[in-house]
Formats: C-alpha cells, sequence, structure tokens
C-alpha cells in the first residue's frame, strides 16, 4: 500500500475485504495530506490529487473514527492501491489522526510505504517558492525554552535555549524523544530519483517575487528556478517570519541533529506524523523503514534585503498555487516509482544504511510486546 499524509496512497487485498470495515492488506503507498492553515482554506493541498489521469483517489472514502472532525475520510482507489488522509493541522491534530489510522481495525499498514506531503515555507538559502524538497531529519525547532526577544539574555542570539542547557548552542540536557526523527536515507534517494523526472511547474508572479533574493549571493537558491532538493525540515505549532527565527532554527537543526541536518522548510505536522508512525513501529503495526518525508515550498521563511519580517509574513505569496502543482507533479513520481517496482524492488522493503527512529534509537532498543489484559480502572489521573 501506498500513503500519502497529508495525503496517502496505499495498496490493499480487495478480496480480504467484503466490507470496508474488514481488515485491508496495504502493500503500496500511503500518503497524507498536512494543511499549514486553519480551517477549510489548504484543502487545495489535498485537492491537488483529485480528478489527476493517473489514478482516482476518490474511488472509496473510508470514514475513520478518531480522525480531524474536518477530515473525517480516508480516500482510496478503487483497488486499494493509493489511499490519502488529510491529518488536519499542526501537531496534535496530526498526531491524533495517525495514532487513529494506526490503531484503525480497517487498515493492515505493516507493509504500507507513507508519503508525508504538504507545502512548507523555505529557507531562501536552500531553495525556492516552487522546489520540492526531500528530508532525512525532522527537528521539532520549538520544542526548547523561550524568551520574549526583548527579555533574552543580552549574550544569546535567540530567545530559543536549548531545554535544561544554558545558551542555544548548547546540546539539551533533557530530551523528550521527538525532537528529531530520521528517515530511510536509501528510500529518499529512490524517492528524489523518482521526483527528478517531474517537470516542476512556475509562474510570471513566482519569478517576480524571487528576483528580489537576487541581490545577494547568500539567497542565490532563492533566486533561482524551482527544483528538487534534499534537505531537512522544522517542526513547530509557530507560523514564524524573519532572519533572526531563521537563522535561530537553522542552528537548532544542526545542534538536534549533531551537525548532520540542513534546515530548509517548516511546517506544523512532520515530526507529530513520524511520532505516531514511530510508535506504531514499536508495536508492528507500521514499517519505519517506508517512509518518505517530501514538502513543496509555497512561501520564503524569511525576507528578501530591504523588507521587514511582517511584510514577509502578511503578503500573499506567489508561491503557493505553484507548490501545490508541484507537490502532485513531483509526488504521482514517486507514487509511480514504488507501484512500478513493487515485485522487483519495494516489496521486500529498503534496507536503511542509516539509524532510523527518534532520538532514543528506540527501535533498536525495542523488546516483544507484553501480554494485553482488560482493565477497567474507578479512577484516571493525569501525571505531568
Amino acid at each position: 500500500m501506498l500513503a500519502i499524509a497529508g495525503g496517502s496512497s496505499s495498496s490493499f487485498d480487495l478480496a480480504r475485504m467484503p466490507t470496508i470495515t474488514s481488515q485491508l492488506s496495504c502493500n503500496g503507498l500511503l500518503r497524507f495530506r498536512q494543511n499549514r492553515a486553519e480551517g477549510v482554506h489548504y484543502l487545495a493541498e489535498g485537492e491537488a490529487w483529485f480528478g489527476i489521469p493517473e489514478f482516482d483517489i476518490l474511488s472509496r472514502n473510508i470514514t475513520i473514527p478518531g480522525f480531524s472532525p474536518l477530515f473525517p475520510d480516508a480516500h482510496c482507489t478503487n483497488d486499494g492501491t493509493v489511499c490519502q488522509v488529510t491529518t488536519g493541522e499542526a501537531e496534535i491534530n496530526a498526531a491524533l489522526t495517525m495514532s487513529a489510522l494506526i490503531h484503525s481495525s480497517v487498515f493492515d499498514l505493516t507493509s504500507t510505504y507513507f508519503l508525508i506531503a504538504g507545502v512548507a515555507g523555505v529557507n531562501p538559502k536552500l531553495a525556492t517558492i516552487g522546489s520540492v524538497t526531500f528530508a532525512r531529519f525532522a527537528v521539532q525547532v520549538a520544542l526548547q525554552y523561550e524568551f520574549d526577544a526583548r527579555e533574552k539574555p543580552a549574550d544569546s542570539p535567540t530567545g530559543y535555549i536549548p531545554l535544561d542547557s544554558k545558551a542555544p548552542w548548547e546540546y539539551p540536557g533533557t530530551l523528550y524523544g521527538t525532537e528529531v526523527y530520521e528517515v530511510n536515507e536509501a528510500l529518499r534517494e529512490l524517492a528524489v530519483s523518482f521526483a527528478l523526472k517531474a517537470e516542476l511547474a512556475d509562474s510570471s508572479a513566482s519569478k517576480a517575487r524571487r528576483s528580489h533574493y537576487a541581490v545577494t549571493s547568500t539567497y542565490a537558491a532563492g533566486a533561482a528556478p524551482p527544483s528538487v532538493v534534499k534537505c531537512d525540515t522544522a517542526t513547530s505549532d509557530n507560523f514564524w517570519s524573519g532572519n533572526l527565527l531563521g537563522e535561530a532554527f537553522e542552528n537548532t537543526t544542526s545542534l538536534f541533529t549533531n551537525g548532520t541536518g540542513i534546515y530548509c522548510t517548516s511546517q506544523q505536522e512532520d515530526n507529530a506524523v513520524l511520532g505516531a508512525l514511530l510508535r506504531g513501529a514499536l508495536w508492528g503495526a507500521v514499517d519505519f523503514s517506508r517512509i518518505i518525508v517530501m514538502r513543496s515550498a509555497s512561501d520564503f521563511d524569511r525576507p528578501p534585503p530591504g523588507q521587514s519580517a511582517a511584510e514577509n509574513l502578511f503578503s500573499e505569496s506567489p508561491g503557493y498555487p505553484v507548490s501545490l502543482q508541484n507537490t502532485y507533479r513531483a509526488g504521482v513520481r514517486v507514487v509511480e516509482g514504488i507501484l512500478d517496482a513493487w515485485e522487483d524492488t519495494f516489496e521486500a522493503g529498503i534496507p536503511p544504511p542509516n539509524r532510523i527512529g527518534d532520538v532514543f534509537d528506540s527501535l533498536s532498543k525495542r523488546k516483544q510486546p507484553r501480554e494485553c489484559i482488560r482493565i477497567e480502572p474507578q479512577a484516571v489521573f493525569d501525571w505531568y
């Protein structure tokens, strides 16, 4: 099954599915659509996959308990080869929807490939609006101490300081476990090779917007046409804008990944999706080595020289329509690449050459699940 997160694709064995409530065997790719703004305004991110010539994602619509009230259905092709799920915006929505999917009795996700896809802000040092990026690392950059910048320590370049530390360049003294997720580098390389076959869209408005970044060589990538880029993604519920925050989170990405990660896109869901998938993998419900993190750039995370952070945030970005087109154009090449080579390459899985999972290395330390028993507590307490 191929699943698209934010929108997802999957392959199901329909012979085992006399009704939509029975178990589905997913042997393809599942893609999840993740929307970056509130409500239905960003339904276009999912609708980019509707009415396309390659497959009909709306052939089957399956309501899943626990999905967002705004996006209650999984959408699938008639044979279940490709499915799409909309997580909803921001970390809590994404985590809840993904947990509901993983624990649903409708899908067997044990051999599913997950394509996490959606639009994102972009660092003009690495890429431009309309570019399609593929990440090895997703970093929860705002999981830190925070000062209002007007009250930050005088010797600190930012108001963000890692937990249980005293300076922004110190590695966190305390880890929660969701700070960094690392996915399969070999699978990323294959996904990039498929995406490079796509002809990316562009527009005159996007060209005009990115021309403002051509005044400095630092932003040469931001001034260039859209391309396929390998770089990493930053997750935060905060939708930020500006040079200071952009540079702060560049440093956070590098620090949290021991100098390996390179921040280029900003979004609100990926660590939440990956966190849910990792916990599912610990129980054998999904294979964490079958995840691709793809983001198409809709707007710049910081302004060009001569413009304010507020102007950058509040002005309409011409990159959004182009990013929607390129999410589909590059993403569908990835979907087709996996399905076309299913038996020869992807069914057995792609062995990761790198360590995958979370900062605790939970996947290598996992134990066999203990016996589950039914408990009916008389009272429930929350500890923090």
